[in-house]
């Protein structure tokens, strides 16, 4: 009986997988255990050796290791992460970082200048930067972290020292 609930819950789980799948099979599962225990079978783009890389993949958790850790054939170049990093710490810090922007100064604001790659002697023009543009950054009624760093952004591809200084 634990054997046929078992095997049900793996079908049903690979056919969500398989279903998943048959709507864009170019994409496959990625990598992780599954693509590594599977990758040799034939015809990778067919739903059977998708499925069980994908269910593999579900089983063991490895796929999100492999990608956070780069291994198991994931790579980890940190693309997303550095496009949207200062987005999610403003998003997290916004009242703290909003505050020390209208101060000029602050561990929020000080984070904030690292993550967007603003190296170290130049963090004291950001500072500067960010509370002269206080009132465009962080706009009344229209306040969100997406629309400050955005905001941010701009102001700082006008600035002559900055924009030259912040390398992506």
């Amino acid at each position: 009986m634990k054997k046929m609930l078992l095997l049900s819950v793996s079908v049903l789980f690979g056919m969500q997988a398989g279903l998943a799948m048959a709507a864009n099979p170019d994409t496959g599962p990625g990598c992780g255990l599954g693509k590594l225990a599977w990758g040799d079978y034939k015809s990778q783009k067919d739903i059977a050796p998708q499925v069980l890389m994908a269910t593999t993949n579900g089983t063991f958790g490895s796929q999100t290791f492999g990608i956070s850790s780069g291994t198991s054939g994931c790579t980890n170049d940190g693309k997303v992460m550095s496009e949207h990093k200062a987005t999610m710490f403003a998003e997290l810090n916004f009242e703290n970082l909003s505050q020390e922007m209208a101060q000029g100064q602050g561990e929020h604001l000080a984070s904030m200048a690292t993550l967007m790659g603003v190296p170290a002697q130049h963090q004291g023009e950001f500072f500067s930067h960010a509370q002269e543009h206080y009132t465009s950054l962080v706009k009344a009624g229209e306040a969100s972290p997406v629309a400050m760093v955005k905001a941010l952004n701009a102001t700082i591809a006008t600035h002559p020292v900055l924009a030259q200084a912040m390398v992506k």
